[in-house]
């Protein structure tokens, strides 16, 4: 196959510069994985100390039951553009380890130091609970959304990524929480012989596990969606970039506070705050992050359509990348027939695709950064480098779900796209030498440095 042709720079690369020691990659990683690790040394000797060698055994093994359940969940959502698994990683070690350690250390101390200012350790452990508890926990579990905005911003395009980035992370951190309160009570259970209905262990095992797994996730759900809605706006509304993450922060912060005290509203108060807010929350955000899905889903079909027009794409897979059934058969047929090394790269085809017209998107809003050109570069490269295992599956899908194909005629042989000037809409030229590989700029609709 000739090679491609070199792609127009459209402005001229910026100097080199070697970054110093402390901007290095590997010494950010190895910074986090210390810093990880270390609070999960000091939260594992904390809670051990708390519940004893086998209370923590017995809620280690009774608190682990939720946590893949939860997990695959925010990961079914999470299929249109699923983020790596890095940042899940990162996002429940934060939660079960760093998160769980300041919530614990800051927690006892509020709580210690009210009760000697007030002299009533009954209203300290009442206020720690409803008002210290939610803000320390909430801001805790936001800090690992917030680091996965700052730092990992490709993989944070939408409301979606927003909301499995913060379950995963609360995840992790009722994941801790529960092995202490589940351990607390299976050592109370030994001191005073509770066995069967007047079990502790059970009743903390029914309430937390069986009941309500979901709640720290449904209070950091809402932060997440506060920096999701942050991550589709334009990076000069630096105000509203701000305000929505801290709107999400409060109203988490304010479910949890009243999700705390339900205990303190009568016999039946925890009963009531679970059937009037908690579950019509859940139910509401759950549509929610569907609805963002499906809108996601939309945007690939909307988006991709003029990268095949200018032969990136074939006529039919725009409308096949924007079905998760039509996904699915493409990898099946992948599997079946090439193997997982082909299934594997027709699943990143449809990221990189995903990506692709989200980045699109963003720049015919005047949303994207000064990095719209190389990324559209990074992607395209991607999708051209799979396409001989990735377009037979897709056609595959295409045929079995026929899909509709309207996509305008294809560019004629021998057209390709020159840079455009200020990216407006692109120069057609006439190439003397008509390549299989066709120029970039199928739709460069934005100027990063064009006020």
């Amino acid at each position: 196959m000739a090679t491609p042709p070199p792609y127009p720079a459209a402005f001229p690369a910026p100097p080199h510069r070697h970054p110093h020691w402390w901007q290095r990659t590997w010494v950010r990683y190895g910074a986090l994985v210390v810093l990880l690790a270390l609070s999960g040394l000091v939260i594992l000797a904390l809670v051990r100390e708390q519940t004893g060698t086998r209370g923590f055994l017995v809620g280690l093994g009774l608190a682990v039951l939720p946590v893949p359940l939860l997990v695959a969940a925010f990961r079914w959502l999470d299929r249109v553009d699923p983020g790596p698994w890095r940042n899940l990683l990162f996002a429940f070690a934060w939660g079960a380890c760093a998160a769980a350690l300041i919530a614990i250390v800051a927690n006892s101390f509020a709580t210690r130091w009210i009760a000697t200012a007030t002299a009533d350790p009954a209203s300290a452990d009442t206020l720690g609970a409803t008002v210290i508890a939610p803000v320390v926990e909430e801001s805790a579990k936001a800090t690992a959304v917030l680091l996965v905005f700052l730092f990992r911003r490709r993989d944070f395009s939408g409301i979606v990524d927003g909301v499995v980035i913060a379950g995963v992370t609360a995840t992790g951190f009722a994941f801790t929480e529960n092995i202490l309160y589940l351990g607390t009570a299976f050592g109370t259970d030994q001191v005073t012989g509770g066995r069967g209905m007047a079990s502790v262990t059970a009743a903390t095992f029914f309430v937390r596990i069986v009941m309500s797994p979901f709640a720290h996730p449904l209070f950091t759900v809402l932060t997440g969606i506060g920096f999701g809605a942050a991550a589709l706006l334009a990076d000069r509304q630096h105000v509203r970039r701000a305000l929505l993450p801290a709107a999400g922060l409060l109203l988490a912060m304010g479910l949890h506070a009243l999700w705390n005290g339900s205990g303190s509203l009568g016999q039946y108060g925890f009963f009531a705050v679970y059937t009037a807010f908690m579950v019509p929350v859940f139910g509401l955000l759950s549509w929610l992050v569907i609805w963002s899905r499906q809108r996601e889903l939309a945007t690939v079909r909307a988006e991709l359509p003029a990268y095949a027009l200018a032969g990136w794409l074939a006529p039919a897979e725009p409308f096949v990348l924007g079905s998760l059934r039509a996904r699915r058969l493409a990898r099946r047929h992948a599997r079946e027939h090439a193997g997982r090394g082909a299934a594997r790269a027709v699943g990143q085809y449809e990221a990189y695709a995903t990506s692709l017209a989200f980045l699109r998107r963003r720049g015919r809003l005047g949303r994207a950064g000064a990095d719209f050109v190389p990324r559209e570069r990074e992607l395209l490269d991607a999708l051209w480098s799979r396409r001989a295992v990735a377009r037979p599956a897709l056609d595959h899908a295409a045929r079995t779900t026929a899909r509709p194909l309207p996509v305008p005629a294809r560019v004629p042989p021998g057209t390709v796209y020159g840079p455009a000037y200020g990216y407006g809409h692109p120069v057609p030229q006439q190439s003397p030498h008509p390549q299989p590989y066709p120029q970039p700029y199928p739709y460069p609709a934005y100027n990063p440095y064009r006020s």
